[in-house]
């Protein structure tokens, strides 16, 4: 017997635990930049994907979207900066929230 149809999903959110700890402000910088420096990579790509089967393509949504990883990118640089000026350690808690859209 074939089964038709969605297999019916028993959790509609998933939490993920990427980062947890406490770190040095280095290490913190390390963390956080690569973090952000790979998701606006990823919409750099998409970007660069989409343009290329359609030239015509609005890339407003992702122009917009990198722009503001590059403003929380200065923002995270700053607040790193003044735990180092104050020489003291930094805790992370990074948990990503996924959902099933239906």
């Amino acid at each position: 017997m074939e089964t038709k149809g969605l297999i019916q999903v028993e959790k509609k959110t998933q939490k993920i635990q990427i980062v947890k700890g406490d770190f040095t402000p280095s290490e913190a910088s390390q963390v956080i930049m690569s973090l952000i420096d790979e998701k606006i990579n990823f919409h750099k790509i998409q970007r660069l994907q989409k343009w290329e089967q359609n030239h015509q393509f609005d890339t407003n949504n992702l122009d917009n979207r990198i722009n503001q990883l590059i403003k929380e990118k200065e923002i995270a640089k700053t607040f790193i900066t003044k735990s180092e000026n104050l020489n003291c350690n930094m805790s992370i808690n990074g948990t990503i929230e996924i959902s099933i859209e239906e």
